[in-house]
This record gives structure tokens, C-alpha cells and sequence, in this order.
């Protein structure tokens, strides 16, 4: 995206002029395609083995760039962006992957129109006369669902009309996913980009130190009889009273507070629209309030033995850490086995600990 050599101040300021003519005719977005012998991210798919942040820093990039053009926080771009990827990781098959740098997802009718005749049309003329949400964002004279200046373009003609502010935002989000469950997790990720002002925040870290004593395996599935027959949504890291417990994400505290399961317990939700949720706790982190952001390793509170009972119940087990992980797909959320999860954050967090170390 950013040009090299002898003819970037050229290309930048041919950019800026095309800028000030194409903002008056609203959205096209044609002066963020790369001039003549730049790469582009639309003209193969991303290489799997790209180092991540170079990615994330194309990404970023974009959403400034369409930020300055159209008023719309980056932020929100990038919340948008995040759910829409993870509606496709936990719908695979009715939200398939794109390659690109932008995760935001149109059908083929929702894009052209559900009364155009022509299936897949790339028109932006015949798209907007029947009431298509595909635009042409990049100037080419063509709307297609997989460029990813087209796709953005959709999104903020859709979102400038509601004008500026969070709740103009909530509203937007309302009226575009008809759904309270989106609403708020886009509004959790927006949070959390604000907070760290950049979209490279998925590292984990291991919900317990490295070196306190500890023990765990696997045991999702097994059944529990206490407060009726289920099974046992996590996995149980055994360690004593006092060992802290530690945050495993960027994410934000969405619960907080007593559970007759779990004790006293803390969920965090993170930008993967994972929940990530911690039990039996001895007590919690004094400043630790509903609505903060967190960070990997960031302390959450003490490992206990709290729970099975009314509030303030403890000791009718050893003490330990309950962990569970669960999935959303925006409309239902389920858990799964954290134990692979926990196993690799252990790994990547020892090792990072050995490198710095030397």
C-alpha cells in the first residue's frame, strides 16, 4: 500500500488531488487503490505465511485511509470488520472465507439486489436500482464483493447517513444486523481498539504464572452432578489458595460477580467473540470493574475453592481454577474443550519468556 522509491511524493499527492474531487461525489473511494506498480491485496489472494503484523498493518492502513475520507472512526471500521470475520469462522458454511485484507460479508443477493435478474451483478447502476448493497469503492466501474475498498465503501455509505457519535452508532448497527447481540459486541471491540489504538491484540498468556505450582488436564465433557446432571464446561487447574489468576487476552470484563456454580467468578470477552470464563475465584482484583479492558497476563483476581451454594460459600472442594471457553456465532454461543487452548498458551508464553530472557 505505500509506494517506494522516487515517485511516492508523485503518487500521494496525485491521491490527495483525486481525494478532494471524488469526497464531493461520495463514497467511491478510487484514490485508495494502488497506483501503477503497487501491490495489491485484491490482486491475489493473501499468502497464508505473511507475517501477521504486516498484515494487520495493511488493514490498519486501509481503515485510516477511509476514515479520513468519510468521518468514520477507524474503530469502528475495525469492530465491524472483527465480528463480521468471526461470524465466518464460527458459520463457515453459510459465511464462506474471503481472501483479502477486509472480513466484512456480503451474500451474492444482499450485494446486487434480491429483485435484480442478473445473479452476481458487478453494475453499481442496476445494483442500486434494486436495492443492492454493493458499491464501487475503488473506481473501477465495478462493485464486487470481493475487493476490499468495495466492500468498505458498502458498509460506510450504510453507516454516514446515522451521523457520528455512539449511540448514532448503536442505532446504525441496530437497524443493519436487527440483532442486540451484535450491537454490543461491536461495541466491546470498538472499546478495546480504543484502548490499545492498534489492531495487533491477539497474543494470549496462560491464565495462571508460569512459575506458581499448578496442575491441570483435560476434563470438558465429564459429568457433574451438583445442582442437577451436566457436563463439565472446562478445565479445572489445580493450584492453591491465593495463586493469582491472570487475564488470557486483550478483552474486556463483560461478567463479574457471585454464580451458584462457579462462585465468584469473572467472563471476558475477547475480539475473537470468545468468552472466556474463570470460576471459583477467592476474591477479585480491587480496581477490576465490568466494562474494563484487559490485557494478557493482566491480574483478575485469586484462585479459591468459592461456589456450589449462596453467595460466599467456599471450601466444599480443593481449591482450583475453572476455565471454560465458549463460542459465538451471533445468535447462539456453546462451549468447547479450552485444554489444546491452554496447552499452546502455556507453550507461546514460556517461550516468549525464554527469548526475552536469551
Amino acid at each position: 500500500m505505500i509506494a517506494k522509491g522516487g515517485n511516492t511524493i508523485l503518487k500521494r499527492a496525485s491521491r490527495l488531488f483525486r481525494s478532494s474531487v471524488l469526497a464531493l461525489c461520495g463514497l467511491q473511494l478510487a484514490w485508495l487503490a494502488p497506483a501503477a506498480g503497487e501491490a495489491s491485496a485484491n490482486q491475489a489472494p493473501q499468502n497464508e505465511t505473511k507475517d501477521i503484523k504486516a498484515v494487520l498493518a495493511e488493514r490498519k492502513q486501509l481503515f485510516d485511509e477511509v476514515s479520513s475520507i468519510t468521518g468514520i472512526p477507524w474503530t469502528y471500521l475495525a469492530a465491524i470488520d472483527q465480528y463480521e470475520r468471526t461470524l465466518t469462522i464460527a458459520n463457515p458454511k453459510t459465511r464462506p472465507r474471503r481472501q483479502g485484507l477486509i472480513g466484512i460479508y456480503y451474500s451474492e443477493l444482499e450485494w446486487s439486489g434480491f429483485a435484480n435478474p442478473i445473479p452476481g451483478d458487478t453494475n453499481p447502476m442496476t445494483i442500486a436500482l434494486f436495492g443492492g448493497k454493493g458499491k464501487d469503492g475503488s473506481g473501477d466501474g465495478v462493485a464486487d464483493r470481493n475487493n476490499d475498498l468495495d466492500l468498505l465503501s458498502a458498509m460506510s455509505s450504510f453507516l454516514m447517513p446515522y451521523g457520528r457519535g455512539e449511540e448514532n452508532f448503536k442505532l446504525a448497527l441496530w437497524n443493519y444486523y436487527r440483532n442486540p447481540r451484535s450491537v454490543e459486541r461491536i461495541g466491546q471491540f470498538v472499546k478495546i481498539y480504543e484502548t490499545f489504538g492498534r489492531l495487533d491484540l491477539h497474543e494470549h498468556a496462560f491464565p495462571l504464572p508460569l512459575g506458581s505450582a499448578y496442575s491441570y488436564r483435560s476434563t470438558w465433557g465429564a459429568s457433574r452432578a451438583w445442582g442437577g446432571h451436566r457436563i463439565h464446561e472446562g478445565s479445572d487447574l489445580f493450584a492453591g489458595y491465593g495463586v493469582p489468576v491472570r487475564s488470557t487476552c486483550y478483552g474486556i470484563v463483560e461478567i463479574k460477580g457471585w454464580n451458584p456454580y462457579g462462585g465468584w467468578r469473572v467472563g471476558l470477552r475477547d475480539l475473537n467473540n470468545v468468552y472466556h470464563y474463570y470460576a471459583h475465584l477467592s476474591g477479585f482484583e480491587k480496581t477490576l470493574q465490568l466494562g474494563n479492558v484487559v490485557k494478557p497476563g493482566q491480574i483478575l483476581g485469586w484462585v479459591g475453592s468459592s461456589g456450589y451454594g449462596k453467595p460466599g460459600t467456599q471450601g466444599k472442594f480443593p481449591p482450583h481454577l475453572h476455565f471454560g471457553l465458549y463460542r459465538d456465532n451471533g445468535k447462539l454461543e456453546w462451549s468447547f474443550d479450552p485444554y489444546p487452548y491452554l496447552k499452546k498458551w502455556e507453550r507461546e508464553e514460556r517461550l516468549r519468556k525464554e527469548k526475552k530472557n536469551g
